[in-house]
């Protein structure tokens, strides 16, 4: 049994790839391949990346959500 994890604007990138089946892609979409070797990727939210890569942060957020409807 999954738990729905809720994905907000404050959710942390590396939480959100752990938990979410096909998340990895869309981070990659949208941040590139660059975040998979950063550290950060385990304290820095969804936001802080979208500001670093000059995203719409909703867009991913977006995206995820409808992984997760998906895969639920």
């Amino acid at each position: 049994m999954t738990t729905k994890l809720e994905v907000t604007k404050d959710s942390v990138i590396g939480d959100i790839i752990k938990s979410v089946p096909g998340a990895e892609e869309v981070i990659r979409k949208y941040f590139g391949t660059g975040c998979f070797t950063c550290p950060g990727i385990n304290m820095e939210s969804i936001t802080f990346g979208a500001a670093m890569h000059n995203v719409d942060p909703e867009k991913v957020i977006s995206e995820i959500k409808e992984l997760i409807e998906k895969d639920g």
